[in-house]
């Protein structure tokens, strides 16, 4: 059942998008072939979560307020990211494999990693192969599939399968979000499937995210909070996701 919401809700996302920000409840209805009231519910849960804000009769996508476009990401927080990158890059020894995903603060970490050796990465971010192929005896593989144009990512089937041929020593996400009742969430349902796949197949689990994202909420839980080995942020996280934290059995490293 939750699947299903989460697809019905990325599916009202979609459609909001390709519509230019808005949509009636009726149109949805139609465009989805889904019941109006299911479309209200759903609309009222991504409310909820501030992707969405419901109007008279319609519904106005507001994701874009907490996303947004990727270059434009790369400019929010930049020195948290920077320091975040840092802290990262120091865990990850020469001529480990490590899987990097599509978000802003791993494109920093990208660079941060420019003068380690004959690392093995795994990504579906166009921007990370272009900053670590062809240097200092790397190994990038990239994932096929359709090649986003907002964030450079690849996603699709044929990702999909490319994920599930790799068993990295490391896997580092970004995120969208990250509270103590959900852990670990993202606003796009491809990009969590793909992160699942990642997260199955990785070592030692690690997500990277500036403070800015604790206490929020996304529409989509990307794995059971347990199954992440350490987070590592700029500014000490609220109390109630240290606490939480300690239960999931993760560790917390403040970056300086």
């Amino acid at each position: 059942m939750e699947t299903q919401k989460n697809h019905t809700q990325q599916a009202i996302l979609q459609a909001l998008r390709k519509a230019g920000g808005s949509l009636r409840i009726s149109a949805l209805a139609d465009t989805l072939d889904v019941s109006e009231e299911t479309i209200r519910r759903n609309v009222k849960r991504l409310e909820r979560t501030g992707t969405v804000e419901k109007l008279h009769g319609g519904a106005r996508l507001r994701e874009l307020e907490d996303e947004g476009d990727f270059r434009d990401r790369l400019q929010r927080n930049p020195d948290a990211k920077q320091r975040i990158a840092r802290a990262v890059a120091a865990l990850l020894p020469d001529d480990c494999s490590i899987f990097l995903d599509i978000g802003s603060t791993t494109a920093f970490i990208a660079d941060a990693l420019r003068d380690h050796q004959n690392l093995v990465v795994v990504t579906n971010s166009i921007s990370v192969a272009y900053k670590l192929a062809t240097r200092n005896g790397n190994r990038v593989f990239m994932a096929g599939g359709e090649l986003r144009a907002h964030d450079g990512g690849a996603f699709g089937s044929e990702a999909m399968a490319f994920a599930n041929n790799f068993k990295t020593d490391y896997a580092i996400l970004s995120a969208a979000a990250l509270n103590a009742i959900d852990g670990l969430m993202l606003f796009d349902l491809e990009e969590a499937l793909f992160s699942r796949a990642i997260l199955t197949n990785a070592g030692r689990r690690i997500v990277a995210a500036d403070s800015s994202k604790f206490n929020r909420r996304a529409p989509i839980t990307v794995c059971a909070p347990q199954m992440i080995d350490l987070i590592v942020t700029d500014a000490l996280p609220p109390t109630e996701v240290r606490m939480a934290a300690e239960v999931w059995g993760t560790e917390i490293k403040i970056a300086t």
